[in-house]
């Protein structure tokens, strides 16, 4: 059982609990006893993602922040590939870095107060922890559309979307945690099968973006940020629809840095490897927290969780501004021994290229 347990900042992830996971992973994935693994976060939520307030703090002063990223996305991918069946509880909060923690888990078990959301876009940061590989393997451009307006799904529509395998009453996850225990066993059909028994269909809000997938298509499968903003726009002239103005105010409110590099970080993603698209996350990321082309990131989080005024100041201010020349710049490879090290061409062992390992530090 692995519980995140820093319920008092909704168990954010920060460099402790990052090296403890991994630290678990390797010794349950490597121990013949060990057959199955249930996570869940202590308290309300899951978990609300990376801890924001520990890379402010530590700023452009200097780079330990590298150690938590790349620990983080090193992580990733052995929870992707991991040889035993992880079972997710998603009670409450599912965000960011959280949801990166568990998506690839083998059953990932969604309630009626699951919240999912994927908010960096907004904050001039991007969607990463593998998002540039799941998302765009969603159902059409879904994972797109909640990419860059950062839309909330609640724990039905995380099920019908695909993201969650279970929808189960919260007051039953205990029961399927006892049994889960009880059963001791690493057969994927005989878990399935408990698990089954607690799950129920979801009904979705008739208001639910799932009822809106062809429109979603329509506009979110554009190939820009301007382009799906103009058609966004023409739609809303067209029908009086709260749900195409939420969007249309998402895309406004954030960071046209933010909006582009994760909409070609998703786009680029399609076609990408998992352990391509973590490097390619890992590159973006570093230059976010140098500010390499812009104080985007730190500005965000400024303006959401330091100083909590929401009326952040971009620069650049405006879409045409980040231009391609610019984001080249963020997602430029770095020499090849800055780069994230991952088991995924056989160059490397299994729980091999740890950061402690790496010329990185």
């Amino acid at each position: 059982m692995l519980t995140l347990n820093r319920p008092k900042v909704l168990n954010s992830i920060n460099l402790p609990l990052v090296s403890r996971v991994a630290e678990l992973y390797e010794e349950w994935e490597k121990d013949e006893h060990v057959k199955c693994i249930l996570t869940k976060g202590a308290g309300r939520v899951f978990s609300a993602g990376g801890d924001l307030r520990m890379f402010y703090s530590i700023g452009k002063r200097d780079e330990s922040w590298k150690e938590v990223v790349y620990k983080k996305y090193w992580l990733d991918y052995h929870i992707h590939t991991f040889k035993k069946p992880i079972v997710a509880f998603w009670h409450g909060l599912v965000m960011g870095g959280g949801a990166g923690l568990t998506v690839a888990c083998k059953f990932r078990i969604a309630t009626e107060k699951t919240i999912f959301s994927l908010p960096e876009a907004a904050i001039g940061y991007h969607t990463d922890c593998a998002a540039s590989y799941y998302l765009p393997r969603l159902k059409g451009h879904f994972g797109t559309y909640l990419a860059i307006t950062g839309a909330r799904l609640t724990g039905a529509e995380v099920f019908v979307s695909g993201l969650a395998t279970h929808f189960v009453p919260s007051q039953s996850l205990l029961d399927v945690e006892k049994r889960l225990v009880a059963l001791d066993t690493g057969d994927v059909n005989a878990i399935k099968s408990t698990i089954d028994e607690f799950s129920i269909i979801p009904e979705l809000d008739q208001q639910s973006v799932l009822n809106r997938l062809d429109l979603v298509e329509k506009i979110f499968s554009k190939d820009s940020i301007e382009e799906i903003t103009a058609v966004l726009l023409a739609e809303m002239e067209d029908a009086h629809d709260e749900w195409l103005k939420d969007a249309a105010k998402a895309l406004k409110r954030s960071s046209p840095l933010g909006l582009k590099q994760t909409f070609r970080s998703v786009s680029e993603g399609r076609n990408r490897t998992l352990a391509d698209c973590l490097r390619v996350e890992y590159r973006v990321t570093l230059n976010a927290l140098r500010a390499t082309i812009s104080n985007d990131f730190y500005e965000g989080m400024r303006a959401t969780v330091i100083e909590k005024d929401n009326s952040p100041t971009w620069n650049p201010a405006t879409l045409p501004e980040v231009t391609s020349e610019k984001l080249d710049l963020v997602f430029q490879p770095f020499k090849e021994e800055d780069e994230l090290q991952l088991p995924a061409e056989g160059k490397i062992p299994r729980w091999g290229g740890k950061y402690e390992h790496s010329q990185i530090r």
